[in-house]
């Protein structure tokens, strides 16, 4: 799966997660918005007018956001260039299937990963068909993809994803020898808002929908976490080693803080408002 597919790219779309996405007067936005509705700071060209200064005005919200390519891909696939400005018609529909296609993006992600570890070579033939069945499903024309069963097929992709996370965490625990601090054992979901994890042992650790927001990351070891869904709103991840996560997003890391010493996988770009 090219890895550039699956980024966002704001000059090919119109601007659909201005429009499509609702949102709330918060510390992450500054106003209001219905779904469907065009954000103020949206220009006629799809730009945001304001996109230089959206963490000072209250928009920290907007630099957090990734799409996985799926806006790209609902404008120049799905809709074939047509925009929702000249084909009005097409507006509503094309704002429903737009979270639709996320949602599979985001999937083609994960599968992607998977298919990258050796420790998952056993599955492999299993990652490649789900992948490639995943990837036919973002061309289905809009109308097919409103039908989409989306959940059931997360739920037949995330028993693969399981599978990955296992077989990867197994080996990090064979390969842990001597004297260390004890590895931590999360349920799916576990509350760690504000947790002080500060210099954790959490290698290989289970942390699927972790709630660590503002948690303290600092210097914490987390090389082949399973981290898919984890909230990561406002963790202090300052010089956190992530090389090796697994599931981890860029939109997981927009929302967090770091800094230079911050170790993230290669897939992964340092965001801009991170400290120096």
């Amino acid at each position: 799966m090219n890895n550039r597919r699956l980024r966002s790219d704001c000059e090919n779309c119109f601007g659909l997660c201005c429009v499509a996405l609702p949102f709330s007067a918060s510390i992450d936005f500054a106003i209001d918005k219905a779904a469907s509705r065009p954000c103020h700071n949206l220009r006629d060209d799809f730009r945001c007018g304001v996109h230089q200064e959206l963490r000072e005005i209250g928009f920290r919200g907007c630099t957090v956001y990734d799409c996985f390519g799926a806006g790209q891909q609902v404008a120049k696939v799905t809709y074939n260039g047509q925009n929702w400005v000249q084909a009005p018609h097409t507006a509503k529909q094309m704002f429903e299937v737009f979270p639709i296609m996320r949602q599979l993006h985001e999937l083609l992600w994960y599968l992607s990963e998977a298919l990258e570890l050796e420790q998952s070579r056993s599955i492999h033939t299993a990652l490649r068909s789900a992948l490639d069945e995943t990837d036919r499903l973002t061309a289905l024309s809009p109308e097919t993809l409103l039908e989409l069963d989306i959940i059931a097929h997360r739920a037949n992709v995330n028993v693969l994803l399981l599978q990955t996370s296992e077989l990867v965490r197994a080996g990090v625990q064979r390969e842990q020898k001597g004297p260390r601090k004890r590895q931590k054992s999360y349920d799916r979901g576990a509350d760690l808002i504000g947790a002080n994890l500060r210099n954790a042992d959490l290698q290989g650790a289970y942390l699927r929908g972790a709630y660590l927001i503002a948690a303290d990351l600092r210097d914490a070891d987390l090389r082949s976490a399973d981290l898919i869904g984890a909230d990561l709103r406002d963790a202090n991840l300052r010089g956190a080693d992530l090389t090796g996560s697994l599931f981890l997003t860029q939109f997981q890391i927009n929302a967090a803080m770091g800094d230079a010493r911050t170790k993230l996988p290669l897939s992964l770009s340092r965001p801009p408002h991170w400290t120096s």
